[in-house]
């Protein structure tokens, strides 16, 4: 019996379910979430689901793609609070890019980070190591947030996030019932695509999904995205890879002004463009509430130690933010007092 597997031909053995193909494949249960004929196949039914000659089956997995916690001088970061969720860490990691899953694992632990950010793609069939991402993650340690990073269309979007959830949900993850969407205009300058992700926020809301909403920096649409039921709008610092920091930080002051007139909790989170430390700090100076980066830590010269500067620069920006900077003035305003000066003798 010849079916699809992964854009591939494949042949199955005939009267063979789909838990037949995750042995022969030897694939562990948990790890994947499967798709006949564009319909997800829930685990609990992999043993009764009978494929049939012809079938369109995708297999896919996850790849690289409490109270406050008080800092060195005791003062307090509020944690960060999306839906049910609250986490000590306002730095949200990604997991791509690395040179090694090893190097990964470190800089996980290195950005302090509780949520990281993975990408839902068709499992490895054929892996030279027979290594897979989810084997250098603590599930335990950290709340997966699933992407669906790379989709142009809102269909593909939601396809994508079903299947994260089936996926932490054999999984046993938290992160289950959210997903940071991304529904992408065109692959050359990744910026979203605002009819297309306002359509598929819609829809994972009816769906039950936290969606962690990826959007521009336009002020009208991050307010028609909060309206439409996301959990979170992540508007862009700048494209996404790019390093170029925050470049329209009026717009994010809009944005956050708009969206927390009513509701000052509402967490807005700023993604993509980071590539250093510094515009960590100004992202959270703004009065952020985190920050979402993967680029900046994993591509910089040594991903370790920017991992470290990272969760220093998100901690500093939010004291920051909060301590009150003082106003900006045209001219000099001595520190030093002038009371007792000893003035030349004349």
């Amino acid at each position: 019996m010849r079916i699809t597997l992964n854009g591939q031909a494949f042949e199955a053995p005939a009267g063979a379910r789909v838990a037949d193909l995750v042995s022969a494949l030897r694939l562990r249960p948990e790890h994947v979430a499967v798709e006949r004929n564009r319909e997800l196949v829930p685990r609990s039914r992999y043993a009764e689901v009978e494929l049939d000659e012809g079938d369109v089956v995708e297999v896919v997995t996850l790849v690289g793609g409490g109270s406050g916690v008080a800092d060195a001088a005791g003062l307090v970061i509020e944690p960060l609070t999306i839906g049910g969720h609250t986490f000590r860490s306002r730095l949200l990691v990604g997991t791509g890019k690395y040179d090694s899953l090893e190097r990964m694992a470190e800089c996980l632990a290195a950005s302090g980070a509780e949520v990281i950010t993975v990408a839902v793609r068709r499992e490895r069939l054929a892996d030279r190591s027979g290594r897979s991402l989810l084997d250098f993650i603590d599930l335990e340690r950290y709340t997966i947030l699933p992407n669906t990073a790379g989709c142009y269309s809102a269909e593909d979007a939601l396809r994508h996030a079903r299947l994260g959830r089936e996926l932490l949900t054999n999984l046993g993850n938290p992160g289950a019932d959210w997903v940071k969407l991304e529904v992408l205009a065109d692959p050359r300058t990744l910026l979203p695509d605002p009819v297309a992700t306002l359509e598929a926020t819609g829809q994972l809301v009816r769906e039950g999904f936290l969606v962690l909403c990826y959007t521009s920096d336009d002020p009208v649409m991050a307010r028609r995205l909060k309206d439409a039921g996301a959990a979170s709008v992540m508007p862009a610092g700048s494209p996404i890879g790019s390093g170029q920091g925050v470049l329209n930080p009026n717009n994010i002051r809009i944005i956050l002004e708009d969206l927390k007139r009513d509701d000052p909790s509402y967490p807005v989170i700023v993604d993509a463009g980071v590539g250093t430390a510094s515009d960590v700090a100004i992202a959270m100076e703004l009065g952020c509430d985190g920050v979402l980066l993967n680029t900046g830590i994993a591509a910089a010269a040594d991903p370790l130690r920017m991992a470290h500067a990272m969760r220093l620069a998100c901690e500093a920006g939010y004291l920051a933010a909060r301590a009150g900077r003082i106003p900006k003035k045209l001219y000099a305003t001595a520190s030093s007092p002038t009371e007792g000066q000893i003035h030349p003798s004349g």
